[in-house]
């Protein structure tokens, strides 16, 4: 299993995404995480693709709206790209959004085979966490059955052991609402990774690194 999760994009390890993603080729992007929020997300998802396009990477949208009830497609289009980007957003909505395309169930069994690198950012890396719980504080759960017809789910893929709480001192988040929710964990003794925009979390041939800026 290949994982490249970060708080923003890259991070400051561009070096390291290249490595474990090989030589640039297609690459499925992810943009569900902004389904709550029609009038952006044309200009969200232009904002990752061109970036990818002009690193020499060929980036499709993958839409998992596309995909509800249909996991045996999904998993079939997943496997014919070498790399998986799943961008920022609304954590809740993108949680929603693999539920109901079958994405929750299909992508762990692909990670295990080795099948392509995940590559995800603030909301697609906290996806991948035990629960979501403590994310409210930054995403709004009721953006959820408005936009996904179905209530918030607050479990995680469970793909890493602890919580990602991303945008530390970062201004992307002028409410402060990570570095307040790390300082929760930090005082009730739960392990977290607390992620500046210049950090990453990698996981690779069974070693799990945080990489900080």
């Amino acid at each position: 299993m290949r994982l490249f999760l970060s708080s923003y994009r890259f991070g400051d390890h561009f070096d390291v995404f290249a490595e474990l993603a090989g030589a640039p080729g297609p690459v499925a992007v992810i943009g569900n995480a902004c389904d709550a929020w029609p009038q952006a997300r044309a200009g969200a998802m232009t904002s990752e693709l061109v970036p990818l396009r002009r690193l020499g990477y060929t980036p499709r949208e993958l839409d998992l709206r596309e995909y509800i009830g249909r996991p045996a497609e999904l998993a079939r289009e997943l496997t014919q790209y070498p790399v998986v980007w799943v961008r920022g957003g609304n954590t809740f909505v993108l949680r929603a959004q693999f539920a109901r395309s079958g994405a929750d169930r299909v992508l762990p069994d692909l990670l295990a085979a080795d099948t392509f690198l995940y590559a995800g950012y603030s909301a697609g890396a906290c996806l991948l966490s035990p629960d979501l719980y403590g994310m409210e504080t930054a995403d709004d759960p009721d953006e959820v059955p408005p936009t996904c017809g179905i209530e918030p789910l607050w479990s995680g893929l469970g793909l890493i052991d602890r919580p990602i709480v991303p945008h530390i001192d970062s201004a992307t988040d002028p409410t402060g609402a990570g570095s307040t929710l790390a300082a929760r964990y930090r005082a009730d003794g739960i392990a977290h990774w607390a992620l500046t925009d210049a950090d990453a979390v990698v996981h690779n041939a069974g070693e799990t690194r945080c990489l900080t800026g």
